[in-house]
């Protein structure tokens, strides 16, 4: 059993990457759904899609990567963690590498990104940031 789900997410994304393979199998939630959906509109990633293995609901995430295999995701870090919540307001959201970069949110309003929060005015659990 999983104590957080989302660093698994994380972690799959980031050896996937690595590793230079073309999709990643990640256990399907609807929390998951929602941050690799920001991670598609954000242009991390290229698809998603539902599938079956073993019997169990996966999500089949395709990586994408630029010139000379280089993957777009440079780098990942968890914020919050089960152990050590983090909590910001809606002026205290932090940029990631000067604005390169996203955080991804937990808010009242759902999962949304840095940027997203800032402008509608929500604070909330600050999940991680990728770059």
């Amino acid at each position: 059993m999983l104590t957080d789900p989302i660093s698994d997410l994380l972690i799959r994304l980031k050896n996937g990457a690595q590793r230079r393979h073309e999709t990643v199998a990640v256990p399907t939630s609807r929390l998951k759904r929602a941050i690799l959906e920001i991670l598609k509109r954000e242009g991390y990633v290229d698809a998603i899609e539902d599938q079956v293995q073993d019997g169990h609901p996966v999500l089949a995430v395709r990586l994408r990567y630029v010139s000379e295999g280089q993957s777009m995701i440079t780098g990942l870090e968890r914020i919050s963690k089960p152990g050590r919540r983090v909590y910001v307001g809606s002026k205290d959201i932090p940029k990631v590498r000067n604005g390169i970069g996203i955080s991804i949110l937990s808010t009242s309003k759902g999962i949304m990104t840095d940027q997203e929060s800032r402008k509608n005015k929500l604070g909330g659990e600050v999940l991680c940031s990728i770059w």
